[in-house]
């Protein structure tokens, strides 16, 4: 199957950069088929009203975010809203500062839809929803949108179904909300769309100015954010969508705050989430969360120093490398093989072939050469990662497509003979960006320990 230039160039401008593409990921996918069908059978849970968590675990360029963007692909296609956003210092789970309401104003502004895949999709649920109580209005009642008394017959559909969302936490204030940007559509009210639009995006900082701009007395803030998502959730499936998606990669950032109290009452917060998801409190809904091993395993920063959290998401103690569960909310990407690798470099050349003029692919000699020339390097066991091989080859063609006169033989002796191979390592260390620590010759110990501390003196 072709593919679009527009993707082509995506793809191959992000894996160049080390970042994952939002489109087209498909086209280089490889592996994970077990991880894969997990959390596409978690969008089947979720399309039957129930819930789901997961947190899908693995260091830096393991491939993390590229199997939640791929998540967030196939629950596109299977009718889903999907939400995303990266935590970051500015943007967590609970904050006193504004920082839990910049999450939620980031995943409003990343709200998605099949027919709206690059975001700012709310307008489009709440229109696609008015028009479809205009279209039963018509088929019930036998009335055109010209009749006299139809935009009444919609009105009162409207708040008949608005009342199912008032036993809902918040759900009075959110259906509200929706009733005025339905009189700001139907009289061509541009304000009154647009603040019910801000409410709803959490843009209103005071209670007053919402009051004054709609009439509703609350809004959407560091504290609350998280019940409005499981209202907007019950109202995407209400409107005629499967369910919603809420994916947050990044979560190591929580990990790195140093406050305790910050640190665990963001803790609280994942702790609820998980709550409501594996009790059934929540429906039609599903978080996936992606970090590294530091921030679930860590015992004193990570969620397992966290005890009731640790206690939910400890892996099963009958599994190991070999026996792993998909069942748990815990999924651990472990490494790709060589074949694996090699397929992806395949997909890789390929694309790089066809859309980028004077491309000049290596065979699959070349692919073989340079895999050795990666999985040889320094370290590779420990730092080699599926980003760092791709970004490296893209790199590599892109070279040879601007230097007609060099040959990839030429360039991959010269990495070889720049580079220490594992074979010539001994007692030598690495740093954690893989390069090599010279280790000093160990000094000869006496035979009393303490003898070294003979000349110590204290002024």
């Amino acid at each position: 199957m072709p593919i679009p230039k527009r993707e082509a160039t995506a793809i191959l401008g992000s894996l160049a950069a080390g970042v994952v593409p939002r489109t087209g990921l498909r086209h280089i996918a490889v592996g994970r088929f077990r991880e894969i069908q997990a959390l596409k059978q978690d969008l089947d849970r979720i399309r039957d009203g129930g819930a789901t968590v997961r947190f899908v675990i693995g260091r830096y360029g393991s491939g993390k975010s590229f199997l939640l963007q791929l998540v967030r692909l196939y629950a596109l296609e299977s009718k889903f809203v999907v939400a995303d956003a990266d935590l970051s210092p500015d943007r967590r789970l609970q904050g006193t500062g504004g920082q839990a309401i910049a999450t939620y104003r980031e995943l409003m502004r990343n709200l998605s839809t099949q027919l709206r895949p690059d975001g700012n999709a709310l307008p489009v649920i709440i229109e696609r929803w008015i028009s479809n109580v205009q279209t039963a209005v018509s088929a019930q009642r036998g009335l055109t949108p010209t009749s006299l008394g139809f935009a009444e017959a919609v009105q009162n559909e409207i708040g008949q179904i608005l009342q199912n969302m008032h036993e809902l936490v918040h759900g009075f204030d959110f259906s509200q909300v929706i009733n005025s940007y339905y009189r700001g559509y139907l009289s061509g009210d541009e304000t009154l769309r647009s603040n019910a639009l801000r409410w709803l995006r959490g843009e209103f900082s005071t209670k007053t100015e919402a009051r004054d701009a709609l009439g509703v007395r609350n809004i959407i803030d560091d504290d609350n954010w998280y019940d409005y998502l499981k209202v907007i959730a019950r109202f995407a499936h209400d409107v005629g969508y499967a369910g919603m998606m809420i994916i947050i990669d990044e979560a190591v950032n929580l990990y790195k705050i140093t406050n305790s109290v910050s640190r665990n009452n963001n803790y609280e917060r994942i702790l609820t989430i998980v709550n409501d998801c594996l009790q059934g409190r929540s429906g039609y809904f599903g978080f996936l969360f992606g970090g590294t091993s530091e921030f679930l395993e860590d015992q004193r920063r990570g969620l397992f120093s966290y005890e009731a959290l640790r206690s939910r998401l400890a892996e099963s103690r009958f599994a190991n490398s070999e026996l792993q569960s998909f069942s748990e909310p815990v999924l651990r990407l472990a490494p790709l093989s060589q074949d694996e690798f090699f397929v992806m470099l395949q997909k890789a050349r390929e694309i790089h072939r066809e859309h980028v003029p004077d491309s000049r692919p290596i065979d699959d000699q070349g692919l073989v050469a340079f895999m050795e020339e990666a999985l040889n390097r320094v370290g590779s066991s420990q730092f080699t990662t599926p980003r760092e091989i791709l970004r490296d080859f893209v790199q590599l063609m892109n070279v040879l497509a601007e230097n007609p006169n060099k040959d990839w033989r030429e360039i991959l002796r010269g990495m070889a003979s720049a580079t220490p191979s594992q074979e010539n390592i001994t007692d030598d260390k690495l740093d954690n960006s893989g390069d090599l620590i010279q280790q000093t010759p160990p000094i000869e110990s006496a035979s009393d320990p303490l003898d070294r501390f003979t000349n110590f003196k204290v002024n």
